[in-house]
């Protein structure tokens, strides 16, 4: 069973980001903090994937419409799991970390962080060629039926990850770009292409690849792009994406560019509010992370 433990630290030291990281988030879009999670913790939500990819402990009611890895797709490719909360009571308690929540809200300046999504990618060693790239994308640009714009991403390797093991790679300030909408390269492996799609003689394109020993973990806005390259260490890279929204996230319809209407695969688990709308704060499917009343 994985239980919340703390990194060891010294007397009125505080994990929370102070005025100056929140004012760094606002400005960048992404946040590395100090070593919140023991070794031990981390072990056990790594040993809790494990299990998952073995035995889950309730399965969901549709087998399509979101990334699904199975042992008939291979053992050494990309493995890309989401819903996995859903799924394991273990690696519910570790998307649910009540620090993570209250990390999240104190960047987006929010009273309540409530869960989202969440996606266990685990990246075989020596990739080869674009096998464990994950394209530019928007994690926004996937939720379009989400009216808030505050929504973030908590990134929680379960292992010292960096350059050679594929580590989360960020363009600086993109959050605050206009027209990411529509960025949704999770698939393309094209890297080089960002400076194509997005950059200009005004806008440089700055990426910035995260290095994080284990404990840590990453926040980014749900606007930033962001991709990973592949694994070329001797060992695998394992890590839980945690998305998460405000407590003033509604429903919202929307249409994408040909006119169909935006469905978030979310809308189909969750319950109905009176009107038809889905209910983003049904607490079975969003549980409430964190919040200050």
């Amino acid at each position: 069973m994985v239980s919340g433990q703390m990194a060891k630290n010294s007397a009125g030291w505080s994990p929370l980001p102070t005025e100056d990281d929140v004012a760094f988030y606002a400005a960048h879009g992404w946040w590395i903090g100090p070593p919140i999670f023991s070794a031990d913790f981390i072990d056990a939500a790594a040993q809790a994937a494990d299990r998952f990819y073995c035995q889950r402990d309730r399965a969901l009611p549709y087998e399509q419409g979101y990334a699904n890895w199975t042992w008939d797709d291979g053992a050494d490719v990309v493995r890309n799991n989401e819903f996995v909360s859903l799924q394991s009571d273990d690696l519910r308690a570790v998307a649910c970390q009540p620090i993570v929540g209250e990390i999240a809200a104190r960047l987006a300046g929010v009273e309540a962080i409530r869960l989202l999504d969440d996606q266990l990618v685990d990246k075989p060693p020596r990739g080869r060629g674009d096998s464990g790239v994950v394209g530019w994308h928007a994690d926004h640009a996937y939720w379009g039926t989400c009216s808030s714009g505050r929504l973030l991403t908590a990134w929680i390797p379960f292992c010292d990850v960096d350059e050679e093991n594929g580590t989360l790679e960020v363009v600086d300030g993109s959050h605050r770009w206009p027209d990411t909408e529509h960025a949704r390269f999770f698939n393309d492996p094209d890297l080089a292409s960002v400076a194509q799609r997005f950059g200009d003689a005004d806008r440089p394109v700055t990426r910035v690849a995260f290095r994080l020993r284990k404990g840590q973990v990453s926040f980014h806005h749900g606007w930033t792009l962001h991709a990973s390259r592949p694994n070329m260490s001797a060992t695998r890279r394992l890590a839980l994406a945690v998305h998460l929204q405000d407590g003033d996230n509604r429903y919202r319809p929307k249409l994408a560019p040909d006119g169909r209407p935006v469905q978030m695969f979310d809308e189909q688990l969750c319950r109905r509010l009176t009107n038809g709308d889905p209910d983003f704060a049904d607490p079975a499917i969003f549980p409430t992370v964190w919040s200050r009343r």
